[in-house]
This record gives C-alpha cells, structure tokens and sequence, in this order.
C-alpha cells in the first residue's frame, strides 16, 4: 500500500462506521459538489477541492516526501516535531500517521462536528434541534483552532522528509461503532454494570493500570441507566451543552463520551443524565486499533508510540 491507498482506506471506513450511514455521507458529498458548481472565478478556485471526496476534512495527507511502498508506520495519538525527530531517529519508518488533528486537518476540526447533530437526531433529538443548538459550539470551535500554530508538525516533517498523515474522525467513526455494538449487546441494566462491560475492552484495561479507566463521572454505580447514548465519541469535539435536556427528553438516560467539560457535566446534572466517561487516550487507541488493523493485514509493521497502545484484533 502506498499513503494514498491508506488515506483512501481511513475514508472508506470511517464512512462504514459513520452514523450517518453511506446514504447520509453521500448526500453530504452531494451537497458540497452543487456548492461548489455553483461558485466562480476566485471563489472556486478557493475552494478546498478536498472537500468533494473527503468527509472527514479533519483528516488527511500533509507530506509525501517519497511515495513508495509503505512496510512500516510509526503510530501516536499526537504527533508533534518530537514524534517526526523520532521517526528519523528510529529510521526505515516509511509513514507517521497520527490521530489527532494537524496542519489544515487542524484548521478544520470544526468541519466534522455537523455529524454531531445527526448523532443526537439518531438518539431521537429532532434534527432542527440538533442542528440549531450545534451552529453556536461549530462557530466556537472554529474561532478556538483559528489561533493555532497549524503547520509547526507539518513543516518538521517536510524538513526531515518524513511521509506524514492522520485519521481522527475515521478511527473516532470506528471506536463508536464499536461501542455501541458492544454496549448493545451486553445491555446493562445499571450504570456500575455498564462501567464492568467497559472494562473488559483491552484499550481501557490497560487505561486502568495508570488510573485513567472507565469512571461515572455523573450519576451513581446504582442508577439505572435507561437509554444509552453514544453521542460523544465521533465528530471532533464536544458538542453543545444546552443539548442534555434535549437527549434527555428524547429518552436517554446515559451518555458515554471520552471526556467532559465541566460547564457539560453541570448541565448533564440539571438534566439528570448519567455520563460515563470511557476514557480520552484510550478511546482514540481503540479507534486507531480498529482502523491499524487492516494495515497489519497488509503486512505493514506498526510502531505505537504517543499515548497509541497497540491491541491487534487481527486473527
């Protein structure tokens, strides 16, 4: 495989896992190409062209120094300069793909969080809700990454020569997936029981061992927990608060989310959700794990470095 069959594969499967389903990104893909027919001049050429085949425009390819045959990655949550000097320190590392978002991925992050809403329509929140409530925290967002130092980690690597890419919304498309089928299997009746099921996943076994496992951070090991919501795993970042009352009067009665601000946690508690809190580092290695997985069959050598703990599915 070379980086842009392993780009090309991060799409595809972030797509398959999407909440949206395949119908639902397309029509998003749809939605972006008659935007895009209908600009001129200078605007169309503004245009990120990246946008009418890339979803997840968090995610993507930021320098190929050498386009071969990819045989080894080295693999972070987040790579900076550090990870990139340890790359050409390791040598005969022919990729550094990392999770969280970098150069124009970085920029925009905000892009991806119009899934949320359709995320909340999936749990029942009426989608004009949904999506009225999310405009506010999308513009937040974009305002917050606006200031950043975007392509310190791209630079370092095109310095060094060194291939570089990320998937974040793809391995976070993956990890939901994957809990909410493993959720929904087991359906536990209490919060303390949903926390037990949590803990048999290797990526937070092994959080547990440096005291970053599973944890309720509202709600109590005896509550029920009603509806389970897998809301806050994919679509950037977190979400509006003010939507708690909404998923609460749609019936849910717990949330799970890799981490929660604690203006989040006030209003989960106004609204008496109980929110679990699978784990941040964690959660993102059992995304990149799934994803990782299929280049493992390929044959491709995995080198975990940056928070990435490596747990092969592959059988």
């Amino acid at each position: 495989m070379k980086i842009q069959d392993i780009q090309k594969l991060s799409v595809k499967m972030g797509i398959d896992s999407d909440f949206r389903g395949s119908d639902g990104v397309q029509k998003l893909l749809d939605g972006k190409k008659q935007k895009f027919e209908k600009l001129s001049g200078k605007d169309k050429e503004e245009f990120d062209k990246d946008a009418l085949e890339n979803p997840y425009l968090d995610s993507g390819v930021y320098n190929i120094a050498d386009d071969k045959e990819i045989k080894r990655v080295l693999v972070g949550i987040d790579v900076g300069s550090d990870e990139i000097l340890i790359a050409k320190q390791l040598g005969n590392i022919d990729l550094v793909i990392a999770h969280h978002p970098i150069g124009k991925g970085l920029a925009q992050l905000a892009d991806v969080m119009e899934l949320q809403a359709d995320v909340y329509n999936y749990y029942g929140v009426p989608i004009n809700v949904a999506e009225g409530m999310m405009k506010e925290r999308i513009s937040e967002v974009a305002r917050g990454v606006n200031a950043s130092n975007h392509q310190r980690t791209v630079d370092a690597a095109k310095l060094l020569k060194v291939n570089l890419m990320n998937s974040h919304t793809p391995c976070d498309n993956l990890a939901a997936k994957f809990l909410k089928n493993f959720v929904e299997q087991r359906n536990p009746s209490k919060v303390g029981e949903l926390i037990e099921i949590l803990k048999e996943i290797p990526e937070y076994k092994e959080a547990m061992k440096i005291g970053v496992g599973p944890k309720i951070f509202v709600g109590s090991p005896e509550n029920h927990c009603g509806k389970i919501a897998l809301s806050e795993i994919t679509g950037g970042t977190e979400g509006s608060a003010k939507l708690y009352e909404k998923m609460a009067q749609a019936g849910v009665g717990t949330v799970v989310g890799m981490h929660i601000s604690e203006e989040h946690k006030k209003e989960a508690e106004l609204a008496h959700i109980n929110i679990v809190i699978a784990g941040h580092i964690s959660s993102d290695s059992l995304g990149v794990n799934l994803f990782i997985d299929e280049l493992e069959k390929q044959g491709i050598e995995i080198i975990p470095c940056s928070g990435f703990t490596r747990f092969s599915r592959v059988k």
